[in-house]
């Protein structure tokens, strides 16, 4: 391989500002809080809504997983705009189109005629706007500022946060009122969000060649990228197993575990506290600087194996809550490591390409899990399912941490803008 990039020379009226408490990085630190408490209350909101309306695990996994599908297939595409057009236009447009789902679904709910292909088609439309604004979201944060662990980890721990709140007041909301309730929240906090961006002022983005291929060229480049990188394609192929044997099922089933027997109010209080440890993770890598990031995020993914299994096991309420925070530490932290890596040894111009990618490898499994979860759960039992999944979420730690390319990546600290594209770290 050829060695680590370094950082191409930035004019100074366009490079990032240096501080975490500029106007634009608290603006965009607050369009991702208030958007991701949203996204927090939506599995609550769903779970809650279809098993009131007579619904199992089946229907809040095909739900869920409509929206998963059409983020993970679009997102690709979403990333090649993001190159060729204005990424904030694009994340504004996305927002503003989800507002508009999400107003549907409340209105759903709030008549109480909830048609289960139609909530499958509105958070279709709800991935397909996902799938626009996340690759914006990759290349935004670095110019924002050189401190890019550092934007992470403070992004990652708003994010956190709202995850602790969000299920909570999904909780709240649904005993108050009704999950229509939570989805006219849901879709305020997209208005706010788009309303952040609108004020944003991005420094210039890294120049775009006078003469672009067409679409398909800039796909096929993306992939060629991406494909170049072992330690990303690596990881995201050993996070697809993931995906179908933790993440995909943990909702679904933890939501059909708790919610009948303890409540809608206990599996938020679960979750927050998961939010609270994906808090604490993110705070964690704001203070640890590893030099080999994914290695140091590998390990700690060994601890997201606690939840499923303290669910799986039925142990009692402070036990899940224990094991939901120390799994959430766990994804918190290795998702500053990650997110960082990807940041700063991508070249600009190709970044939102490649990150397109890489989410659409992360996210392609997690419909999968989610609609195997039901069918699982009725042959051997939801419980069997998770714990299943804990024992998985430990061998999918070893595996990242086998592979010479992941565990060997070294740090950079210069953010690559632009220039060779095709340098890659050994």
């Amino acid at each position: 391989m050829t060695p680590a990039p370094t950082a191409a020379t930035v004019p100074a009226a366009d490079a990032p500002p240096t501080t975490l408490r500029s106007r634009n990085f608290l603006l965009f630190f607050v369009a991702r809080a208030v958007a991701k408490l949203g996204d927090a209350m939506l599995p609550i909101a769903l779970s809650a809504g279809l098993i009131q309306q007579g619904h199992g695990p089946g229907a809040i996994g095909a739900a869920l997983a409509s929206l998963t599908v059409c983020l993970a297939g679009f997102v690709v595409f979403g990333g090649v705009f993001c190159d060729r057009l204005n990424t904030r236009v694009l994340m504004i447009g996305a927002d503003l189109v989800r507002v508009g789902s999400q107003a549907l679904m409340a209105g759903l709910f709030l008549s109480g005629h909830v048609v289960l292909w139609q909530v499958c088609v509105i958070g279709a439309v709800n991935g397909i706007a996902g799938g626009l604004f996340q690759p914006g979201v990759a290349s935004t944060i670095p110019r924002l500022a050189n401190d890019v662990q550092g934007a992470n980890s403070l992004v990652r721990t708003a994010e956190s946060l709202a995850l602790l709140l969000g299920p909570a007041l999904a909780g709240v909301l649904v005993g108050l009122f009704s999950a229509g309730g939570v989805f006219v929240a849901h879709a305020g906090t997209y208005a706010l969000s788009a309303l952040c961006l609108v004020l944003l002022r991005l420094p210039a983005p890294a120049a775009r060649p006078a003469e672009r291929g067409s679409y398909l060229a800039d796909l096929a480049e993306g992939w060629r990228e991406f494909r170049s990188r072992q330690w990303m394609w690596a990881v995201i192929v050993i996070w697809m197993v993931y995906m179908i044997t933790v993440m995909g099922p943990q909702v679904p089933l933890t939501a059909s575990e708790i919610i009948p027997s303890q409540g809608a109010g206990v599996y938020g209080l679960v979750n927050s506290a998961l939010g609270a440890g994906t808090t604490i993770g993110g705070l964690c890598a704001l203070r640890f600087r590893p030099v080999r990031q994914l290695r140091a995020g590998a390990v700690a993914l060994l601890g997201c194996c606690l939840f499923p299994l303290t669910v799986g096991a039925g142990l009692p309420t402070a036990a899940m809550m224990a094991g939901a925070a120390v799994s959430g530490a766990g994804i918190g932290f290795w998702g500053v490591m990650w997110a960082t890596s990807v940041q700063t040894q991508v070249p600009g111009p190709i970044l939102n390409r490649i990150h397109a990618y890489e989410v659409a490898g992360s996210l392609a499994m997690v419909p999968v899990g989610q609609a195997l979860a039901g069918p699982a759960a009725q042959l051997v039992g939801g419980r069997t399912v998770l714990l299943f999944g804990g024992v998985m979420a430990v061998l999918v730690s070893v595996a990242l941490l086998s592979v010479p390319a992941i565990r060997n990546l070294r740090a950079v600290s210069a953010v690559p803008r632009a220039g060779n594209a095709r340098g890659r770290p050994r």
